[in-house]
């Protein structure tokens, strides 16, 4: 199976226009490499100013126990939800050099993930 880290230029075009109708949650599906937890801790402590520069919040992290539904070979070890204003301000943040400089860390403690567009149900 192939892992995925960073979206495709495809996806990041859909993004690019993507009706900006407010805050958006990207919930993030992760799983680490052996000993990769560290190399995204590093990743996650650089972006967390950014992340506030542009609006943004973490709204919860959990670690994953077991799968109840879906395939048994299929495994996640951390659920991040990620709040932003807007999908311009989520563009802003990974566009920031200094977003780019860090996301070697991610790439270095990711063997997979999923990085999905999701928004707030009232």
């Amino acid at each position: 199976m192939t892992p995925y880290i960073t979206p495709t230029e495809e996806q990041f075009e859909q993004l690019r226009s993507a009706a900006d109708g407010g805050p958006i949650v990207m919930v993030n599906l992760l799983r680490f490499k052996p000993g990769g937890a560290e190399a995204y801790g590093r990743y996650a402590a650089a972006v967390a100013p950014l992340l506030e520069q542009v609006g943004g919040r973490i709204v919860n992290t959990v670690a994953c126990r077991q799968a109840v539904v879906g395939p048994e070979d299929e495994r996640w070890d951390v659920v991040a939800l990620v709040e932003y204003p807007s999908v311009q301000a989520f563009l802003q943040m990974v566009e920031n050099p200094d977003y780019l400089a860090t996301h070697e860390h991610r790439e270095a403690g990711l063997a997979d993930s999923r990085l999905i567009l999701s928004s707030p149900v009232s």
